[in-house]
């Protein structure tokens, strides 16, 4: 039994590696208490968010009158992509009840190696015939309040435990499988945590957007990053299916002795049933449907679609100064949450 399952990752994780999907790093843009989708137009939000993408990101972002286009410069590696996707940021918890935000890594793997600079690793899967995302779309995944492991859907939203800093030694199959968890893992034979967000590939085709921000887009009949299977009829379009990877190194937090009762949270001080991620499309003109229909590739420059690659020097260059000023790196006494930060 125990080879079946070391075989059937195998070949999940090939499976990955032979489908044609975009993959590309975004490096950190800003690290920022400021939520456009949630509470737009509000300065230090309830919680701290890690944003990548383009550098038009501001704390407003109406849909009606804001252009992602118009971004001088982007984070992530195709120059084409303005869009702008963010995450809750993970923090460690000292016993003495001060926090230190987790670093974050490239993603190596099977389809190889992304350089990032803090960040997020972006996957565009495509399954069959796809529509891709108009302008002004966005989307939220997961819940920043859940706080019951239960009410997630463990095949979207995971965290895996990897037990090596090396981020190319690929650990495990096809995301959100094995013993992948929504919780958050809290062993010290993990030296980095993988967390994985797959959003809805399902569109009712009218809206770009709705009151929760969830409701004009469903999951499929699919599971897991797949591109996603048949849509219901309440949301017949289907969309590229987005994937965020994120690898957090906790190597560097693993004395137990310093541990709190819950040692890694995210920036909600709650754990992995409340994982979340945004997503406000910006790629130009039609340049995302002309890749997906020509099968562009991984990270790579793909002519059919009109799409390049970035050199790293290039998109890690791309940063926005934030608009919620505070400190959040170092010991901090509290998570960045209600007043401004401060060191421990």
């Amino acid at each position: 039994m125990q080879l079946t399952s070391v075989v059937a990752a195998a070949l999940l994780a090939r499976h990955a590696a032979a489908q044609n999907m975009l993959r590309f790093a975004c490096s950190q843009l800003v690290v920022d208490r400021v939520d456009p989708i949630v509470n737009p137009g509000m300065q230090y939000t309830p919680h701290l968010h890690q944003i990548v993408g383009g550098n038009s990101f501001n704390i407003t972002m109406d849909p009606d009158n804001h252009d992602l286009t118009a971004s001088t410069c982007t984070s992530c590696s195709f120059k084409e992509d303005k869009s702008n996707y963010w995450t809750a940021v993970m923090f460690f918890q000292h016993k003495n009840g001060s926090y230190k935000r987790v670093p974050q890594v490239g993603n190596g793997g099977p389809q190889g190696q992304l350089v990032n600079k803090g960040g997020l690793d972006v996957y565009y899967i495509p399954s069959g015939k796809v529509t891709a995302f108009k302008k002004g779309f966005r989307m939220i995944a997961g819940s920043a309040a859940n706080t019951d492991p239960k009410k997630v859907s463990a095949s979207n939203i995971c965290h895996r435990c990897w037990k090596s800093t090396d981020d190319n030694q690929f650990t495990g199959g096809a995301p959100c499988t094995g013993s992948d968890t929504v919780d958050i893992p809290a062993d010290t034979s993990c030296k980095m945590i993988r967390q994985t967000l797959i959003f809805p590939t399902c569109w009712d085709g009218k809206n770009l957007d709705s009151p929760d921000h969830q409701s004009h887009v469903a999951y499929s009949s699919g599971s897991g990053a797949t591109g996603g299977g048949n849509c219901p009829a309440t949301h017949p379009v289907k969309l590229p299916q987005i994937m965020y990877e994120v690898m957090w190194n906790i190597s560097t937090f693993l004395d137990k002795s310093t541990w709190a009762a819950k040692p890694f949270v995210y920036s909600m001080n709650i754990g992995g049933a409340a994982a979340h991620g945004d997503y406000v499309f910006g790629w130009e003109g039609d340049t995302l449907q002309k890749a997906m229909d020509n099968r562009c590739n991984l990270n790579n420059d793909c002519t059919a679609a009109g799409i390049h690659k970035q050199q790293p020097d290039v998109y890690n260059a791309c940063t926005k100064k934030q608009q919620a000023p505070e400190t959040v790196d170092g010991w901090l006494q509290a998570l960045p949450m209600g007043e401004m930060a401060r060191r421990a």
